[in-house]
C-alpha cells in the first residue's frame, strides 16, 4: 500500500482558487465515505482549513491513487481536472508523511509555529476515524503526527515568539502589565493597524475600548466592534487620563500628543504606567514620551524589530524540528516497513500454537495419569519451548521486511512454514469485516438523510 497526499494551500493557490475548492462540515462527512468507497482507496483524511485543503489517502498504487483521487475532486466541485491541477501539490509516500509532520506542527503555516493546524488536524482525523474512513496505516500515522506536533511546541520555542506587528505589541504589553484583564484601551485614529492589536488586546482579556477620532461616525463605527465608545480628538486629553494602553494611528503631519501634552496627565494618573503604540507614519507620538517616567512608548521600527528577532529565533527553531521530523519518519517508516510481517508472524504464531495444541491432547490422552499441575508444567516448558524456535525467525522476518527485495522474502517465508491456507482465511475475514463496517457506515449515512432538518 501507499500513502498519498493531494492538495493546495496559500503557497500554491489564491484565495479566489481556495474558496472554491472548502468542504462544509456536512460535505466533509459524504466526500469521506465516497472517497472512501472509490476504487484503489483504502483509508482517507479530509484536512480542510482557511489556508489549505488537503487530501490524505492509503492506495493500492500511486498512480491509480492519485488518478482516483483527483477524478474525485474534480466531480465533487464539479470543475474539470485542467482546472485546478497547476495549484495541486501530489506527494507520495516518504514525502506525504514528512509533509504532515510539517503541517501538524505549524511549520508549513502561513505564521511558522502557529498551533491551531494541531487541532484541525486532530478533528480532521477524529472525524475520519468516526466515519470509519482510517484503518491501520492511518489510524497510526496521524496519532503519530499529533503526538509528535504537541511536543514540537512543548520541547522547542517554535511558536512562542512573536512574528507580526500586532502580536509584537501584545508581547509587550505582557512584560509591562503581566496581563491585560481589566485594562483600558485608546485608539487614536482608525487605522487597520490599530484595528487589528486592538482585537489581539481585546482578545487577550483587555477591558473597556475607546476610540478617538477627527471623525465621531468613524470613530462610532470601530467602537462598535469592541462594545467600546467614541470621543473627539478635542476629548482626547479626558481620555488619557483613564487609558492604559494607547495605539495611534491617524495618519496626521505632525505628532497628535506631545510631551508637554502628556506630562500634566501622567501627574493626574499619579504616574499610573501607561504603554503607548504608535503605529503610524509619519509618527503620531512624539519621541521625547518616551522620557516621562512610567510611559513606555514604542514605534513601528521597535515592533519591526521585535518581528525580526523573533522570525530568526523560530528559524533556528525550525532547524530543530527538522532533525525531530527525520526521525518521526525514520520510526514511522521502520513501523510501516514491517507492517506487511504482521499477518505472516499471526499465521505463523497461530500454526505453532495449533501444533501445540494437538501435541497437548495427545500427551494427556496417553499420560492420563497426570496430575494437573504436571500438565500445567509440560504445557508451559513446550510453549515456552516454541516461543524460543520461533523468536529467531520473526526477528529475521522484520530485518528482511526494511529491504528492497521484502516481497520476495516474504512470499518465501510463507512458502516454508506453507502459511498460506491460514493467510487466505484471515484475509477474506478481514475482508468480511470491512465489508460489514462499510455497510453499517451507508446504513448510518441513510438513517442520518432521512432525519427531518
Amino acid at each position: 500500500m501507499d500513502i498519498l497526499v493531494l492538495g493546495l494551500n496559500y503557497k500554491t493557490a489564491p484565495v479566489e482558487i481556495r474558496e472554491k475548492f472548502t468542504f462544509s462540515d456536512d460535505g466533509t462527512t459524504r466526500a469521506l465515505y465516497l472517497l472512501s468507497q472509490t476504487k484503489s482507496i483504502a483509508e482517507c483524511v479530509i484536512l480542510g482549513t482557511c489556508n489549505r485543503t488537503e487530501v490524505y489517502v492509503v492506495c493500492d498504487q500511486l498512480n491509480v491513487g492519485r488518478d482516483y483521487t483527483l477524478r474525485f475532486l474534480a466531480e465533487w466541485f464539479g470543475v474539470s481536472k485542467e482546472a485546478f491541477k497547476e495549484h495541486l501539490y501530489i506527494k507520495g509516500n516518504e514525502q506525504a508523511i514528512e509533509h504532515l509532520f510539517r503541517v501538524s506542527c505549524g511549520m508549513d503555516s502561513m505564521v511558522m509555529g502557529e498551533t491551531q493546524i494541531l487541532g484541525q488536524v486532530r478533528d480532521a482525523f477524529t472525524l475520519a476515524q468516526q466515519q470509519k474512513a482510517t484503518g491501520t496505516v492511518f489510524n497510526m500515522l496521524f496519532k503519530q503526527a499529533i503526538t509528535f506536533a504537541k511536543r514540537a511546541h512543548t520541547e522547542t520555542a517554535i511558536g512562542q515568539n512573536a512574528v507580526s506587528v500586532s502580536y509584537a505589541a501584545i508581547e509587550l504589553g505582557k512584560k509591562i502589565f503581566g496581563s491585560f484583564a481589566g485594562k483600558e484601551v485608546l485608539i487614536v485614529g482608525a487605522g487597520k493597524m490599530s484595528e487589528l492589536t486592538a482585537k489581539h488586546l481585546h482578545a487577550n482579556g483587555s477591558g473597556h475600548v475607546r476610540v478617538a477620532n477627527r471623525t465621531l461616525e468613524r470613530a462610532q463605527l470601530l467602537a462598535e466592534k469592541f462594545q467600546g465608545d467614541a470621543c473627539t480628538m478635542e476629548q482626547l486629553s479626558q481620555a488619557l487620563l483613564t487609558a492604559d494602553i494607547v495605539i495611534s494611528s491617524t495618519g496626521a503631519a505632525g505628532y497628535v500628543i506631545t510631551k508637554e501634552q502628556l506630562l500634566p496627565i501622567m501627574k493626574q494618573r499619579r504616574h499610573r504606567p501607561l504603554f503607548m503604540i504608535d503605529i503610524a507614519v509619519p509618527r503620531d507620538l512624539d519621541p521625547s514620551l518616551h522620557d516621562l517616567e512610567n510611559v513606555y512608548l514604542y514605534d513601528i521600527d521597535d515592533l519591526e524589530g521585535i518581528v525580526a528577532s523573533n522570525l530568526e529565533e523560530r528559524s533556528r527553531e525550525a532547524e530543530r524540528l527538522e532533525v525531530m521530523i527525520a526521525e518521526e519518519i525514520v520510526a514511522f517508516t521502520t513501523w510501516y516497513q514491517t507492517l506487511g510481517v504482521a499477518p505472516l508472524i499471526a499465521a505463523l504464531r497461530e500454526k505453532a500454537l495449533d501444533i501445540h495444541s494437538e501435541g497437548m491432547r495427545k500427551i494427556e490422552n496417553k499420560l492420563q495419569h497426570l496430575t494437573e499441575k504436571e500438565r500445567h508444567i509440560i504445557r508451559k516448558t513446550t510453549k515456552g519451548m516454541i516461543n524460543q524456535l520461533l523468536h529467531d525467525p520473526v526477528v529475521r522476518l522484520k530485518e528482511m521486511a526494511a529491504k528492497q527485495d521484502a516481497s520476495d522474502v516474504l512470499d518465501m517465508f510463507s512458502t516454508i512454514f506453507a502459511l498460506e491456507e491460514i493467510l487466505d482465511r484471515t484475509e477474506r475475514e478481514a475482508n468480511w469485516e470491512k465489508e460489514k463496517a462499510k455497510q453499517s457506515s451507508l446504513r448510518e449515512q441513510v438513517m442520518a438523510s432521512r432525519v427531518p432538518k
